[in-house]
C-alpha cells in the first residue's frame, strides 16, 4: 500500500484502512488441517489425500500424536475441493492458528512432534498376476485410498526392478515354496493347481530346478533391497515364511507333495537364524497336512480366545526421540481389534531381542506388530490377513472398505505407506 503524504486526509484514510484490515489479514486462511482423530469422516482416504499432495510436489506435515496424527499443508482451494470430493474432513485455519499448533507440539512436556513429508514414495506390491480378490488387504486399501502402486512378482524382482521403488509390500506369500500349506485342503481346487503350475513354469523359465529355490533367490533380492535403503512391509504368512526361507538357504525343507522329492531329514538342525530379520529358534513344520509352516505363528489353532475378546494394544513411543515407531503407530485408537490369517501373530519367545515390538496381546504372550532395521533400510511385519474381516476364508468376498472408512487396523498399513515420505531428522544427542 502506497501513502500519499502530501494529502493529510488521504493519509489518515489509508492509515485507518490498513489497521482495520490488519486483523483480517492475520486470520486469512493459510493452512489446511486434516484431522485424524474421531472427527475425521474418512481416515483411510485422508492418507490418499496426503499422498496426492506429495505427488503434486507440495510438502505436508505429519503432526505426530496431535489429534490422532493429523496432517497439515499450505492452503489450496484445489486441495480443499479434492478433500470434499473424496469425503475427507478438512479444517481451514489461519497462520496464527497454525503457529499455535506448532508451538503446542514443540512444548518439550508434550509427547508430540512434527515430521515433514516431502516426496510421494514409489510403491510396489509383490503379488502374483493370478492374485484373487480375497488375497490381500494392502492392495484393497491402496486402491480405496487412491494410492498408486505397481504389481510385481518373481520375474520382475529377479530382473532387478526393486531399486526403482521406495516401498515394497509382500502379500501373503509363502517364500518356502510350500504354497501356503494349502495342499491338504485345496490340492484339487482350480486356483491352487493354477498357482502351482504358474510357479513351476516361472521357476523353470528363470533357470531354477524348484520353486523353493526361486523363492529363496527372490527373498535374497528383497533382503538386498532393504539393505540398500528400501522400506519393506509384510503381513499374514509373508513375514514368517520370508525369514524361514532365509534361514533354510541351501536346505530342503519341502516334503514331496510340494517339490517332488524328500526333504532333508536334518533340516531343522541346519537352519541358520543369523540370516533372518525377525525370528529365531523356531521349529519348522514337516507335516504336509498341517496348515502351519513353523512354530512362529501363535494362532489360530494355538490360541484360546473368543473373537469378541481378541484385541492387541499399540505401544506408545516418544514422538520427539523415537519418531519412526511413533509414525508407524499413529492412530485414533490404541486398542486394535484382532484378526486372523495364515499367520495371525508371532510368538514372543521366537522374536529376536533386536526387534522393536509395537503391538501385542500381553496376556496371550503374542506379538502382532514389529519393526526393525537391516542395513540402510527398515522392515515392518504385521500379523493377520484383513483388519476388518476376522477370519477371511478362501472364497470370501473382498472387504468393502466403504463400510470401514475409519478402520484403526487399516490405518497401521497406511502409516507404513507414508513412512518413506518423511524427511530424516537429525539425530538428537
Amino acid at each position: 500500500m502506497i501513502f500519499d503524504t502530501g494529502d493529510p486526509v488521504m493519509f489518515k484514510k489509508c492509515f485507518f484502512t490498513f489497521f482495520v484490515l490488519l486483523p483480517a489479514l492475520a486470520t486469512q486462511a493459510t493452512q489446511l488441517l486434516i484431522p485424524m482423530d474421531n472427527t475425521q469422516k474418512n481416515h483411510l482416504k485422508a492418507y490418499g489425500i496426503t499422498y496426492w499432495i506429495l505427488q503434486n510436489n507440495q510438502e505436508a506435515e505429519w503432526l505426530l500424536n496431535y489429534r490422532g496424527g493429523s496432517f497439515m499443508c499450505g492452503f489450496s482451494k484445489t486441495i480443499q475441493d479434492e478433500c470434499s470430493i473424496r469425503g475427507v474432513s478438512v479444517d481451514v485455519i489461519s497462520e496464527a492458528q497454525a503457529i499455535s499448533i506448532r508451538d503446542q507440539i514443540a512444548d518439550p512436556s508434550v509427547n508430540m512432534d512434527i515430521i515433514k513429508l516431502s516426496k510421494a514414495p514409489k510403491v510396489a506390491v509383490y503379488a502374483p498376476k493370478t492374485n484373487q480378490p480375497w488375497d490381500d488387504a494392502v492392495t484393497l486399501v491402496l486402491t480405496y485410498a487412491e494410492i498408486p502402486y505397481d504389481l510385481i512378482y518373481d520375474e520382475e524382482v529377479l530382473k532387478d526392478v526393486l531399486p526403482k521403488y521406495d516401498w515394497l509390500h509382500l502379500h501373503h506369500e509363502d517364500f518356502t515354496g510350500q504354497y501356503g500349506k494349502f495342499w491338504a485342503s485345496y490340492q484339487n481346487a482350480e486356483w491352487y493347481r493354477t498357482e502351482v503350475a504358474e510357479s513351476e513354469k516361472m521357476a523353470k523359465a528363470m533357470g531354477f530346478a524348484k520353486v523353493s529355490q526361486m523363492k529363496l533367490a527372490v527373498a535374497k533380492k528383497i533382503r538386498d533391497f532393504v539393505a540398500g535403503g528400501g522400506y519393506l512391509f509384510a503381513m499374514c504368512s509373508a513375514p514368517d515364511s520370508y525369514d524361514i526361507a532365509l534361514a533354510a538357504e541351501g536346505v530342503d525343507i519341502c516334503q514331496p507333495q510340494f517339490d517332488g522329492d524328500a526333504m532333508d531329514p536334518q533340516a531343522q538342525s541346519k537352519l541358520d537364524f543369523s540370516k533372518t530379520f525377525a525370528f529365531e529358534n523356531f521349529t519348522i513344520s514337516t507335516n504336509p497336512y498341517e496348515y502351519e509352516i513353523s512354530s512362529i505363528d501363535a494362532g489360530p489353532l494355538r490360541r484360546n480366545i473368543r473373537m469378541d475378546d481378541d484385541y492387541f494394544a499399540l505401544f506408545e513411543f516418544s514422538a520427539k526421540w523415537d519418531p519412526v515407531p511413533t509414525m508407524l503407530c499413529q492412530d485414533h485408537e490404541r486398542i486394535i481389534k484382532g484378526f486372523m490369517g495364515q499367520t495371525t501373530s508371532f510368538r514372543n519367545d521366537e522374536i529376536k531381542s533386536s526387534v522393536l515390538i509395537m503391538g501385542e496381546n500381553k496376556a496371550l504372550g503374542e506379538v502382532r506388530y514389529i519393526h526393525g532395521e537391516y542395513g540402510k533400510g527398515t522392515w515392518t511385519f504385521l500379523g493377520g490377513h484383513d483388519p476388518e474381516d476376522y477370519t477371511h476364508f478362501v472364497y470370501d468376498p473382498p472387504t468393502e472398505l466403504d463400510l470401514f472408512p475409519n478402520s484403526p487396523g487399516y490405518r497401521l498399513i497406511l502409516n507404513n505407506v507414508l513412512f518413506p515420505a518423511a524427511k530424516k531428522k537429525k539425530q538428537k544427542t
